[in-house]
């Protein structure tokens, strides 16, 4: 049995693990940081939904650009049991956060998920790839970590794209939640358009390398720094 997407045959297994990976619940943390919308509300620059709205799509174009090339990258490297492509897209995400706020962010969620993913999936490539972590061989960023996670699985790169480009959109709208005057349907009208984009991401982004990766976008890097800096903070840095 499988369910049609967009013609091609989708297996209830991907779509559960697709559902797994990027549900609020899944345990690496993503609930515990804003990336920038904190600091976006405490200086007046997201004031409500439209604003909200063009912080995430934002987001989620420059999480395609960057992070998404390194998804695809890892996956690609995990597939074909190439440990030396798992490491240089680590390198390349974390030498793309240009603050320490999103260098964080990504080494202990990505950290969290080697963790979880040897347990769920056995001696596996995240093993191997812990121990990197462990050793400082490598940062052990969240992209990669996703990318390893469904090429472990035997689940397609689109997949793992997916997951990453719904994990962007959902981190800053659980937080809009808690620190923005918006309610639940319009975090959802917001996230049914990410919903509708993330194929044209896919699609713009897959025969990029990671020499390709654009993380260009100053604005949030200023709104991570000044979070840094902040006496008052309901999320981490």
């Amino acid at each position: 049995m499988t369910l049609s997407s967009e013609g091609s045959g989708l297996s209830i297994n991907r779509v559960m693990r697709m559902m797994q990976f990027s549900d609020s619940m899944f345990p690496v943390g993503s609930f515990s940081f804003s990336n920038g919308l904190e600091s976006a509300v405490a200086q007046g620059i997201v004031t409500g939904g439209p604003s909200l709205r063009e912080f995430v799509l934002s987001a989620a174009h420059q999480g395609a650009t960057c992070d998404g090339i390194a998804v695809l990258a890892a996956h690609r490297g995990a597939a074909a049991g190439d440990f030396s492509a798992i490491l240089a897209a680590d390198h390349a995400v974390i030498e793309r956060k240009l603050n320490e706020e999103a260098r964080t962010m990504s080494t202990r969620m990505g950290k969290k998920l080697a963790e979880l993913g040897g347990r769920l999936a056995g001696e596996t490539l995240f093993n191997k790839w812990l121990a990197a972590i462990a050793s400082g061989e490598t940062p052990g960023t969240y992209p990669v970590g996703l990318g390893i996670a469904f090429a472990e699985m035997g689940s397609p790169e689109e997949d793992a794209f997916t997951v990453n480009q719904y994990g962007v959109a959902m981190t800053l709208l659980g937080a809009a939640l808690r620190i923005v005057r918006v309610d639940h349907l319009a975090t959802q009208e917001i996230l049914f358009e990410v919903n509708q984009s993330a194929g044209r991401e896919y699609a713009a982004v897959r025969d990029y390398g990671l020499d390709d990766m654009s993380n260009f976008a100053p604005m949030i890097d200023i709104l991570a720094a000044v979070h840094v800096k902040a006496h008052v903070r309901m999320f981490m840095n």
